[in-house]
């Protein structure tokens, strides 16, 4: 059987059987050039000219057209592999990220834009789940951010990014770019349970935290972003992306989390950064960066710089899909305990991060000095009057070739009049996975490459990726088409098979803690 190359080969595959005494057989590819003459019978008999279209004349051989076709194919090969390699995306409005603290459940959020004319969203990010879905035509929703936090309008409070905000329900009936996505759709999970193939698709992700969960149907719309970096002129980018109309929600999201939607990060095929690069748009690789005042950056097709470290990405067995890396051991001040190694899922949707209770176990502050406090649910706090922050022991995460993750003050302060307290943001988690959280990030640039299977790590002040004055928003220009969503072909995992998206919930050993409304104890500063 044969198969296709558009930049200049066909490829024939040939089973060559063993000799009958146990060998296993071999597989072998003949290789034709696309414009060689074996190849040119092979269009002919299919009634084709295979020069992109039936009208297109087969090119004389080494005569300059045929070179220039050539030539066209090695730069359309060379866009794809190097075209975003400089040339990150960032949301319409800047990529900046903020975390508004306990008000709405220390998740990181920013602004986006969809559909069109353009709506405004403050969506909260997270790696650990993959829909992206915002409220519309509500049924059961929570009131919208700007209608509900004060403090979203106050001037200043998110610089230009804040003033002058207007959300609403996200409606695809107002927004002349929005398609319904339906059942036969490649990434409609419940398209099994639909009456037809082209009934509306639905959609319901459960995120195991208190009955919390999103549901309604998937339409096709237009996330608005914009280009920074490189050399390329700075311009506008509208991307089709898959959106749910989130009708319905329950639990924490009826209580003031997320109330404007989620943006799911992780790397299951109806992602944004997944369906971002199988667009050819960007590599399949994002980069969130948290400074120390609980701020960052978001950028899409960022792969880190050359000096960052980084520990490969596993993939579990079965259709669940998440970052998962390796821990060999973690370390206290001076001192690394032994046998401690385990997976752990990195989520930035957890505001804390959680070891396996075997690991967990041996995890002694010995260097703290100081009694040790249990109070609402934290089991390592000591007053802050005791334990000074110059003797506060730094920790590590150590992983593979040595690789090492430096968190400079695993713990966080609760203010009061008695001068407050100081606990560890580690937690216990059943299982065997552990969650390393958001808190453990803080000063630093944090790559999901899913393309290299690297998770990658660089001190960074959320300002040396690229300045404020670097980002721009011009409108494209008015020939210019949205780029589609990937076709079914592109849907298809370049390792060689189908992956089906991942649901968020499955992926996660227990409920993110982000999705669980902490008790107000205090002001982390």
């Amino acid at each position: 059987m044969g198969k296709t190359n558009p930049f200049g080969v066909i490829l024939v595959l040939f089973l060559v059987l063993g000799d009958g005494c146990g060998a296993k057989p071999m597989y072998s590819w003949r290789l034709i050039h696309r414009f060689s003459d074996e190849a040119r019978s092979l269009w002919v008999s299919r009634g084709e000219s295979g020069g992109g279209n039936k009208t297109t004349s087969w090119p004389e051989k080494k005569s300059f057209g045929h070179m220039r076709m050539l030539l066209g194919n090695d730069l359309k090969r060379q866009r794809l592999r190097l075209g975003a390699q400089n040339q990150l995306l960032v949301t319409s409005q800047g990529g900046r990220t903020i975390n508004y603290g306990n008000d709405m459940g220390w998740l990181h959020y920013t602004w986006i834009d969809i559909g069109t004319p353009n709506n405004s969203f403050l969506v909260a990010l997270d790696t650990g789940s993959d829909m992206f879905w915002v409220p519309c035509d509500c049924i059961e929703c929570a009131p919208l951010s700007l209608s509900y936090y004060n403090m979203l309008v106050l001037p200043c409070v998110w610089g230009i990014y804040s003033a002058g905000k207007r959300t609403r329900e996200y409606s695809p009936s107002h927004s002349s770019s929005s398609k319904h996505i339906p059942c036969s759709h490649e990434l409609c999970e419940m398209g099994p349970n639909c009456d037809t193939p082209k009934a509306h698709c639905p959609y319901t992700v459960n995120y195991l935290s208190d009955d919390t969960s999103s549901s309604g149907f998937l339409f096709e719309d237009l996330l608005h972003l914009a280009s920074v970096g490189g050399d390329k002129q700075q311009n506008s980018v509208q991307a089709s992306i898959i959106i749910g109309c989130g009708s319905k929600q329950t639990g924490q999201y009826l209580d003031g989390i997320a109330p404007d939607g989620v943006m799911g990060l992780g790397p299951g095929d109806i992602s944004v950064p997944s369906l971002l690069a199988k667009s050819g748009l960007i590599p399949h690789s994002f980069s969130f960066c948290y400074d120390k005042s609980y701020s960052g950056r978001l950028y899409f097709g960022d792969q880190g710089p050359s000096s960052q470290k980084s520990t490969s990405l596993l993939q579990l067995k079965g259709n669940s899909l998440a970052y998962i890396v390796e821990v060999e051991t973690y370390c206290v001040g001076s001192f690394c305990l032994n046998q401690t190694g385990y997976k752990a899922q990195v989520d930035t949707g957890s505001s804390f991060t959680y070891l396996p209770v075997r690991a967990m176990n041996k995890l002694l502050l010995r260097q703290a000095n100081a009694t040790r406090i249990t109070i609402q649910g934290f089991e390592n706090c000591y007053k802050a009057r005791a334990l000074k922050v110059p003797n506060i022991p730094s920790m590590k995460l150590v992983f593979s070739m040595n690789q090492s993750l430096v968190i400079e003050n695993p713990m966080f302060h609760i203010a009061d009049d008695q001068g407050g307290l100081y606990c560890l943001g580690i937690q216990r988690i059943d299982g065997d996975i552990g969650l390393i959280g958001q808190n453990f990030f803080m000063g630093y640039r944090i790559v999901f490459d899913w393309e290299k299977l690297k998770l990658g790590w660089s001190n960074s002040n959320c300002q040396d990726i690229a300045s404020d004055d670097e980002i721009h928003s011009n409108p494209p220009p008015s020939d210019a088409s949205p780029n589609p969503l990937p076709t079914n072909e592109q849907q298809q995992n370049p390792r060689g098979h189908a992956v089906p998206p991942a649901v968020a919930g499955k992926a996660p050993p227990k409920p993110s803690a982000a999705y669980r409304r902490l008790s107000p104890i205090g002001i982390i500063s």
